[in-house]
């Protein structure tokens, strides 16, 4: 069965660079003061939110600084199964 693949890698980085500025700003919290609580220079956090590049670990220390830490504890821990193969591999 062939997959369709919706976004490309780019979107889905800008829209979780939105998703972040969203937050940031529903707490009141600046750019400026986002790199200060998170110990992220404010030039990656300005180009983290305008195009989505970030490399993991700032983006771990961004989410920290949110209170965001659970919402990356449990990225990909509700995977499904693509099919009864990935089953019996996984049992082995």
């Amino acid at each position: 069965m062939e997959q369709f693949i919706w976004e490309t890698p780019e979107e889905l980085d800008q829209k979780l660079a939105q998703r972040v500025r969203k937050i940031r700003k529903r707490r009141s919290i600046t750019q400026e003061k986002l790199a200060s609580i998170s110990g992220v220079s404010y030039g990656s956090i300005k180009r983290f939110e305008t195009t989505g590049q970030i490399s993991l670990l700032s983006l771990t220390k961004i989410a920290i600084a949110l209170d965001l830490a659970d919402e990356l504890r449990n990225i990909f821990t509700q995977v499904p199964y693509k099919d009864i193969q990935e089953v019996i591999n996984e049992t082995r």
